[in-house]
């Protein structure tokens, strides 16, 4: 025999037959391994059968094995059934041979499938090789596995739930699978499981929640629906309490509505909405603080280009409005972390309008939730002999209350005060107000922040001042200087909301024991000096407030202080915003308040030029102002005491303008100290600049404030110095058109020569017959008359010195 033919012979020979299929030498090992074992009761054939690699054969085994256990539970052999899934699994289903893997896995579904009811008695054993098999590489025998599971579980029912966690686990797994097949068959056990779960009231939700809030972090779309729609099937079942376990789920739920799948973002809205229906009907058993949390993360958005994260916010941000409005007073003491997340949405644009919206919501009902009773010291909460404290009084809140009209830049939270687990009653709790003031006050340090959250901040101070005000002036000193720069803020309702703000810290009766220091005085351009041996008036505040302003508090000085140092700093503030800051001020704080301390401190003011351009703001306002019609009122006819006292203030400031001394004095009707001033002016430095101001002087004059003065010029006995100081401003005039204004003004005074000097006995202080003045009024016009000299010569020396010169061109006459 050739070499050639013998070597197929011997090759022929290493294949045998087994079951009327050859078998390679590569298949012949486990099957030697498997006959050498004694696998009683299992048969020599049915060995055979289940190593086979046709599935026909392998069914037909499983067959004979669910015959063979059916006898052994007609005989109450449970040994002998345990010995047979033994067998099953280690020999077979966790072999290193595929075919005995599958024959494996067929025989422990016949084993469960003939076992029955009885088949929760041998669960453990039949699942867990089972489920090894779900991780093998080959996806035919990961779809076996499933189908194994699928005839175990349907037998079992509800036996199987104490093993769910496994099965879960397993079942995550294989919802990624990248097999369709692998897929589909772990689609139908988990349909099957549900099924079991729903109907079922045994279902352990505290063993599940840990592996659900694992698993939840998936990133996989598929496992993510798997996670999803189990969330969902078991926040549906009434037997399972989903909503205690929520703070462990929720931030995996605003991750997953995050996914860029549209049906997967559909399904977790549905969940979250499920969820939110169940915290509105039982809000007693919610565990609001450890969720909000939560929410203040996700009211952030990190990365505004993604439509995903525009909806997390927006659901986060609906939620948000619905703690607040659900748990009340509960979240005071964790405001500020909400404040964080709500504030700068308020500035959204309309491509953002819901949004928006809900942060308005959530702003406006957090703010009402603040009331006076939170001003209370803890020590004084929690002492029974307590002090009453003198509140502040009643004030209209007006837009305090109105909800905000308003639509961030992502912000570190190493300061934000978040939700922390909390076992104190309802009534029992603390405004984290040192955490919401320094939130406020970082977003108006922030130049990024909108104007509508800057209003929003605004607001939420002034409402603190009214609700907590002893609390809040230990913040004053801090919080000052930010509001004084807020008035350069270029909205004009930003600087309505400060000044509001402002204006409440200047008036509040709280700060009138505020002792804590002074306000910011660091930048040393400007030093505003407080007048020196002021007379005081009655019940003047001690400290630093102004005589002139009994009702103020300690801050009111100083706000006026600040705020003309801030005029001095910033001309255009000045000159863009200044009548409108004034005019705002004189009806929060009273017009003779601002007038009076303004004049006060202008007296001392070393900055000539300044004070100057300050007086004629000053003047302009309070001879053209609406807001101002009851301080001119009260300063035209000069019957009180009072009214005196503040002419001769304003006077004294008055004089670093001459025109507008001029004016305050027609305005009192002081109209022969007004000739008298005007006599003078031919003494001072006439510049281009002092007569436009006679050219504005006569233009008012012409106006309504100056109705009265025009009427009494008919009266030219009882005015004989009214018509000489108008004859001065004329002579003081060019040829301009104000001359030719002023001029046929006079030509229509009647009968001149009426206008002769008469007896001074015969007319009093230039007053119409029936006007004299009260005795105690009189006033020493001489000392003011040599008081604006000597303002004038001041002017004159500094204007000289800042020249240099004599011929300074602001010399030149206006021709």
């Amino acid at each position: 025999m050739s070499k050639k033919v013998l070597h197929v012979v011997r090759k022929c020979t290493k294949k045998l037959t087994c079951g009327g299929h050859i078998l390679t030498s590569s298949q012949l090992k486990p099957l030697k391994m498997n006959t050498e074992k004694d696998f009683s009761p299992l048969t020599p054939n049915i060995v055979r059968a289940l190593n086979d690699k046709l599935y026909e054969k392998r069914k037909v085994a499983a067959l004979e094995i669910e015959k063979l256990v059916r006898e052994f539970v007609a005989q109450n052999n449970s040994t002998q059934i345990r010995h047979v899934i033994q067998i099953l699994a280690s020999e077979f289903a966790l072999s290193q041979h595929p075919h005995s893997r599958k024959g494996g896995l067929i025989g422990l579904a016949a084993c469960s499938i003939a076992l029955g009811k009885d088949s929760g008695l041998y669960l453990k054993e039949l699942i867990e090789p089972v489920l090894t098999c779900f991780n093998d590489s080959d996806s035919r025998l990961r779809y076996y596995a499933c189908e194994a599971l699928y005839n175990i579980v349907k037998v079992a029912r509800g036996a199987v739930l104490p093993h769910f966690n496994v099965l879960f686990d397993g079942l995550s797994k294989l919802a990624a699978d990248p097999d369709p097949n692998v897929k589909s068959g772990s689609e139908l056990l988990d349909r099957l499981l549900k099924d079991i779960v729903t109907e079922s009231n045994k279902f352990d939700l505290v063993a599940f929640v840990p592996l659900l809030r694992e698993r939840i972090y998936s990133n996989n779309q598929y496992a993510r629906q798997f996670i999803i729609s189990w969330i969902l099937v078991l926040e549906s079942v009434p037997d399972i309490n989903l909503l205690d376990y929520l703070p462990e789920i929720l931030d995996g739920l605003f991750q997953i509505l995050g996914d860029s799948s549209k049906e997967i973002r559909r399904t977790c809205e549905v969940v979250l909405g499920e969820f939110l229906k169940e915290i509105k009907k039982t809000p007693s058993s919610v565990k609001f603080a450890e969720m909000a949390n939560i929410l203040v993360i996700h009211c952030q958005v990190s990365d505004e280009s993604k439509l995903t994260n525009d909806l997390i916010q927006l659901t986060a941000m609906t939620w948000m409005r619905e703690f607040i409005q659900l748990a009340g007073r509960v979240v005071l003491p964790y405001s500020s972390g909400i404040l964080t997340a709500v504030l700068p949405c308020l500035s959204y644009d309309d491509r953002k309008k819901s949004t928006k919206e809900a942060a308005s919501a959530c702003n406006h009902s957090l703010m009402k939730l603040v009331t006076p009773e939170d001003d209370e010291d803890e020590e004084e909460t929690g002492s029974g002999d307590s002090q009453p404290r003198e509140d502040s009084p009643p004030k209209t809140e007006g837009d305090t209350n109105d909800m905000l009209n308003a639509s961030q830049e992502s912000v570190g939270f190493s300061n934000i005060c978040f939700f922390t687990p909390t076992s104190a009653d309802r009534s029992q709790v603390t405004l984290d107000l040192d955490g919401i003031v320094q939130v406020l006050d970082r977003h108006l340090h922030d130049s990024s922040t909108g104007m509508m959250t800057r209003i929003a901040v605004l607001k939420w101070l002034y409402h603190l001042y009214i609700k907590t005000p002893r609390k809040m002036f230990r913040h004053t000193d801090s919080l000052f200087p930010m509001l004084l720069k807020t008035l350069s803020d270029e909205s004009d309702e930003v600087i309505l909301k400060d000044l509001e703000v402002l204006a409440e810290i200047a008036s509040s009766p709280a700060g009138q024991t505020d002792s804590s220091g002074s306000c910011d005085n660091s930048d040393s351009k400007l030093e505003l000096q407080v007048p020196d041996g002021a007379k005081a008036g009655p019940q003047t505040v001690v400290g630093d407030s102004s005589p002139s302003t009994p009702s103020m508090n300690s801050y009111f000085y100083k706000f006026m202080i600040n705020l003309l140092k801030r005029f001095c700093l910033e001309r255009k503030l000045l000159e863009n915003r200044g009548a409108f800051i004034i005019r705002q001020l004189c009806l929060l704080l009273h017009a003779e308040n601002i007038f009076h301390s303004m004049a006060d401190i202008l007296l001392k003011e070393e900055d000539l030029k300044f004070a100057s351009t300050m007086v004629q703001t000053l003047n302009t306002i309070l001879l053209t102002s609406a807001e101002l019609f009851q301080l001119r009122n009260q300063l035209k006819d000069l019957r009180t005491q009072e009214s005196c006292a503040l002419f001769c203030c304003l006077y004294r400031s008055w004089c670093h303008n001459p025109v507008a001394t001029v004016s305050l004095c027609f305005l009192t009707q002081n109209y022969r100290h007004a000739y008298d001033l005007i006599q003078k002016f031919g003494d001072l430095e006439v510049t281009v600049d002092f007569l436009m101001e006679v050219d504005k002087l006569v233009q008012l004059i012409e106006s309504p404030i100056f109705t009265y003065l025009r009427l009494q010029l008919l009266d030219v006995e009882n005015n004989p110095y009214l018509i000489k100081a108008l004859y001065g401003l004329l002579m003081l005039l060019p040829q301009s058109q104000a001359f030719q204004l002023l001029s046929h003004r006079l030509r229509c005074v009647p009968n001149p020569e009426l206008m002769r000097t008469v007896d001074e006995s015969k007319y009093i202080e230039s007053k119409p017959v029936g006007t004299k003045r009260p005795a105690y009024t009189h006033m020493d016009y001489n000392d003011l008359l040599q008081h604006f000299d000597r303002v004038q010569s001041k002017h004159l020396e500094v204007r000289h010195q800042r020249s240099g010169r004599a011929d300074h061109p602001d010399r030149k006459l206006m021709l």
